[in-house]
C-alpha cells in the first residue's frame, strides 16, 4: 500500500519531531517535509506536493490562516489540517470556511492527529471532540441572517466583511481611501446595530456571519 505524504508546518521542534514520530509509527502516512513558518510551508506543498499539510495557526511570517489562503490562490493540491491550540468558535469558523477538512487542538493531537489524517483522506471531516459541539452549532443556524445585519448600509456590510478578514481600521481606511476616524465611526455603528460590545466582540461576530455578509 502507497502511503500517503503529509507536511508538518510547526515552529516548534520538539512537538514537530513528536508529532513525526507519532504520525509515522503508522504505515499508512509518510512525513515528506516539515516546515518552521508559513512561507517555508508554501514553498514545501509547493515543491514536494504533500497529499495532507498539517499546519500550526501560530507560524511566523504566515500564519496558518495566511497559508490556507495562499493554498487557495495558487490552486495547491493538497488537503490542509489546521493544529491548533486555540478551542474557540470563531476560529474555527474561519479555518472551515478557508477549506480545512481537520481541525486538531494541540492538547489531543497524540489521540487526534492519526485518526484525522485516515479520515481526511477519505473524504472525511474531523475535528477534535473539545470542538464538535461547533459543527452542530453552525449546522442548526439555517439560512436566516441575524436580527441588525439587514440594518447596516452596504458600506457598513462591506466593513464588517473586511473586519472579517482581520483587516484594522487603518488597512480598512486605506483601501477604502477615507480617514481611519470614519472607519471607527461606522465600527461604533455596526456594533449598536447588531449589539455586541467591543472591537473583540464585533470581530467574533464578522466571523460567525460571514457567509451571511456575502
Amino acid at each position: 500500500m502507497e502511503k500517503k505524504s503529509i507536511l508538518i508546518a510547526d515552529d516548534h521542534p520538539i512537538f514537530r519531531g513528536g508529532l513525526r514520530a507519532l504520525i509515522e509509527s503508522d504505515p499508512s502516512f509518510s512525513v515528506v517535509a516539515e516546515a518552521t513558518d508559513g512561507e517555508e510551508a508554501i514553498a514545501s506543498i509547493t515543491s514536494q506536493r504533500p497529499e495532507i499539510a498539517i499546519l500550526d495557526y501560530n507560524m511566523p511570517k504566515l500564519n496558518g490562516f495566511a497559508v490556507l489562503g495562499e493554498i487557495s490562490k495558487l490552486k495547491l493540491d493538497v488537503i490542509p489540517v489546521m493544529l491548533t491550540m486555540h478551542n474557540d468558535e470563531a476560529m474555527f469558523a474561519k479555518a472551515f470556511e478557508l477549506g480545512v477538512k481537520g481541525y486538531v487542538l494541540k492538547d489531543s493531537a497524540s489521540v487526534d492527529i492519526v485518526n484525522c489524517l485516515h479520515a481526511v483522506s477519505q473524504g472525511q471531516i474531523y475535528t477534535s471532540a473539545a470542538v464538535t459541539t461547533f459543527l452542530y452549532k453552525r449546522a442548526s443556524r439555517g439560512q436566516q441572517p441575524p436580527d441588525g445585519l439587514e440594518s447596516l448600509t452596504p458600506a457598513e456590510r462591506k466593513i464588517l466583511r473586511m473586519i472579517a478578514d482581520y483587516k484594522t481600521s487603518r488597512e480598512i481606511a486605506d483601501e477604502l481611501c477615507v480617514s481611519v476616524r470614519t472607519v471607527e465611526n461606522h465600527r461604533s455603528n455596526i456594533s449598536s446595530k447588531l449589539g455586541v460590545n467591543g472591537s473583540h466582540a464585533l470581530i467574533k461576530f464578522a466571523l460567525q456571519h460571514q457567509t451571511d455578509l456575502s
